[in-house]
């Protein structure tokens, strides 16, 4: 299998802090919700709801929450005991976040407890907690047996022998909203008893109660709240027993202030803003769509956290940070040139309730830290519409825990990672797939085209619900190397579609796939060998365009951008790299060529002859090509280099990488290509960043996330680059 990557470097912090930093050339899960089972009853009193329920289900098994909803208690919850039981074939099975969930009772019954650390943040009026648990079997039910909260005992029956919930269902006087306009939430509810209240919610917020037929509620909306909501209704009586109705979706896309600019190729294979050139200076900021912590974590051991690098760790300076802000990176980047920042997210990045998007396990400054995952992907853009800057989004991988080994979207191991050396993240318990499995998976992530095309749609709306207009462009699926050409450019036409119907204004990013397709298709031993040209110069991950111009996709010409990724040594060997003088090195590439001591030569005349063929010919088509990642450690295999390639590689002299990139820069100036840097952020264990780091694998790793000023030699091949 040809790879592009080989290195995810995670690094020790002080005392017992450690984190990892994932290098998708610096890259790096909880499922999204949805909904509860319908046989299960909540109950309420006290001012509170407690629930246990589904978040996600797969053939054997499924994702748990225990669920407090604090619709009104008097104090703020700083610990809690519910004892619940499961229903049918259901069981707990392994670890919990966000709390605990302790070894049956006597009963058979499991308790669900607070972590240590909620008293520092306890839960307050009107928000939603979420005790989540892994499950095996199916989920059918669940019984609420008792409550403590704050070490006061909530009486769960309101009294009596009646046990019977009510019915309930509701209708939307609208589910397809455009213009500004109130709609009516109308639920309809019985009970044996007579129903007490109707509260209705939109997700997981109260949004209104009604306690006289009929049960309405009003919903005011603006562009302020564009996007899909799910309403529902959940009805008590006197006993506070309660059941919840189907969800109603309600898509509102009011025409707000976020579609003022229109992003197009010209017929030179140019971007332009409104009818002007724009060229694009472009580098690449990560985070959000994960990092990969080592298992020794004492908080979230081999987590997956979702947070934007930002410079400003709650270690630096004794606690007291660094002072860093997203503006003040923002003013120094535009100074530099800046004007494009791509921006990788993945599923779980817009699920403002995953716990790996929140605290305990971010790691920024409590000064810049932002309350969940979803909420710092819409405040970054919001803030880079002020300070000029356009941006791409990236859907970076399936999953927050697979990450860049993905390559396609229902991956599964195993993968590539799998039997390194010297190295704690390989991720072979966790797949986005949910069928043909290996045994070694415990977590699945199911995604699917259709969960895929939704996300798109989500992204490609945040211009409208946040009233900005900076979204230069969506990339649709980072380095799908998995797939043939045929595969890729049907799924992106799709991708094209779903975008199309919510901003036809902004542009579609489409990178190449690799020289192997099917290897993590569930038949991996049925692998299809790609054409890519000549046989010498393999591509990267997400280089092959190689098909495309004889076999183009079905996406108009002036709404389509080529992005393909390239890199040199520092993130991987290839073979193209070897020392003709070493015929034992001849076709060896990765670990196994630094294990035999080869010897790495970089000839621009051969690259160039690759990088032509793979995608340089579509420039001269007419199309735009912009390069979605290209960079590297300039120092390799010295400076951020992990360990393992510093002990590997020690007979190669710093500097080969530097010959690469500027090699590349060459070319792409030679062409007319642009290309987004990778990266911004120093965070990256393959390729440092433009930023300096002042962490080092050997003598100062308490350094990591604390960022140096630019890397000079860097700001001269950008500059370059750019033409400043």
């Amino acid at each position: 299998m040809h790879l592009k990557r080989t290195t995810r470097s995670f690094v020790p912090l002080v005392g017992l802090l450690t984190l990892s930093v994932a290098a998708c050339s610096g890259e790096s899960d909880e499922p999204a919700e949805s909904g509860s089972d319908s046989s299960e009853v909540a109950v309420s009193a006290g001012g509170l709801t407690i629930d246990v329920l589904a978040t996600n289900s797969w053939q054997g098994g499924f994702n748990g929450a225990v669920r407090i909803i604090d619709v009104s208690f008097p104090n703020p919850i700083t610990t809690f005991s519910i004892v619940f039981r499961l229903g049918g074939s259901a069981s707990v099975q392994g670890t919990a976040w966000n709390g605990n969930v302790s070894a049956p009772d006597g009963s058979g019954g499991r308790t669900a407890t607070n972590p240590d650390w909620l008293q520092f943040n306890p839960i307050r009026q009107g928000q939603t907690w979420d005790v989540g648990f892994n499950g095996s079997g199916a989920f059918s039910g669940s019984t609420i047996v008792s409550v403590v909260i704050n070490g006061q005992t909530i009486p769960i029956g309101g009294g009596g022998n009646d046990t019977t919930p009510p019915t309930v269902s509701l209708a939307s006087s609208a589910t397809n909203v455009t213009t500004a306009s109130t709609i009516t939430l109308t639920a309809t509810a019985a009970d044996d008893t007579g129903v007490a209240r109707v509260e209705f919610r939109d997700g997981t917020t109260l949004i209104g109660t009604d306690t006289a037929t009929p049960y309405t509620q009003a919903v005011p909306l603006t562009s302020a709240n564009n996007g899909t909501h799910s309403y529902t209704a959940r009805a008590f009586d006197a006993a506070e027993n309660n059941a919840t109705s189907t969800p109603v979706s309600v898509v509102v896309n009011i025409n707000g202030t976020g579609t003022g600019a229109v992003f197009r190729v010209n017929t030179q294979g140019r971007i332009t803003k409104n009818g002007a050139l724009f060229p694009v200076h472009c580098g690449s900021w990560f985070g959000l769509e994960g990092r990969h912590e080592p298992s020794n974590d004492p908080t979230n051991p081999s987590g997956a956290p979702m947070e934007l690098y930002m410079g400003n760790t709650f270690w630096a300076n004794g606690g007291a940070g660094t002072g860093r802000t997203i503006q003040q990176t923002m003013s120094e980047i535009t100074a530099a040139g800046i004007n494009v920042v791509r921006f990788p997210v993945v599923p779980q990045t817009l699920n403002a309730t995953d716990p790996q998007g929140r605290d305990p396990f971010l790691k920024n400054h409590q000064s810049v830290r932002v309350a969940n995952s979803r909420l710092a992907l819409e405040q970054f853009l919001t803030l880079a519409d002020q300070n000029n800057i356009e941006v791409i989004l990236d859907v970076h991988s399936c999953s927050n825990f697979v990450g860049w080994r993905k390559g396609r979207l229902d991956a599964r191991p195993p993968y590539v990672d799998a039997t390194r050396d010297n190295y704690d993240f390989t991720r072979e318990t966790y797949s986005c797939a949910a069928t043909n499995n290996p045994a070694s998976v415990t977590h699945i992530q199911a995604y699917n085209q259709t969960l895929w095309l939704n996300d798109l749609r989500t992204l490609a709306g945040l211009g409208q619900q946040l009233g900005v207009d900076n979204i230069i462009g969506i990339d649709i699926f980072n380095e799908p190397w998995d797939y043939t050409w045929q595969e890729w450019r049907t799924m992106a036409a799709a991708a094209y579609t779903a975008i199309n119907e919510v901003n036809p204004n902004t542009l579609v990013f489409m990178q190449g796939i690799s020289a192997t397709a099917g290897n993590q298709d569930g038949s991996p031993d049925t692998i299809t060998q790609v054409p890519h040209g000549n046989a010498a110069t393999n591509p990267n991950w997400g280089e092959n365009l190689f098909e495309a111009g004889a076999n183009l996709p079905s996406i108009p010409r002036d709404r389509l951008v080529f992005s393909p990724h390239t890199y040199g040594p520092s993130v991987f060997v290839q073979k193209m790299f070897m020392d003709p003088a070493q015929t034992q090195c001849t076709g060896l590439e990765g670990d196994a060529a630094g294990d035999l001591d080869c010897n790495i030569v970089i000839n621009p005349t051969l690259l160039r002859s690759g990088w032509e063929e793979h995608f340089g010919y579509l420039k001269d088509m007419g199309f735009a090509v912009v390069v979605g990642e290209f960079g590297g450690n300039l120092d390799w295999p010295l400076g951020q280099a992990s360990i393992r390639d510093r002990n590997r590689w020690s007979h190669i002299t710093p500097g080969v990488d530097a010959q690469w990139q500027n090699a590349f820069v060459d070319y792409l100036t030679s062409k007319g290509i642009e290309g987004c840097y990778w990266s911004i952020n120093p965070e990256s264990g393959d390729t440092a960043g433009w930023y300096g780091h002042a962490y080092d694998p050997i003598s100062n790793t308490a350094g990591w996330g604390e960022w140096r000023p630019f890397d000079a030699r860097k700001t001269t091949l950008l500059n370059r680059l750019w033409g400043l």
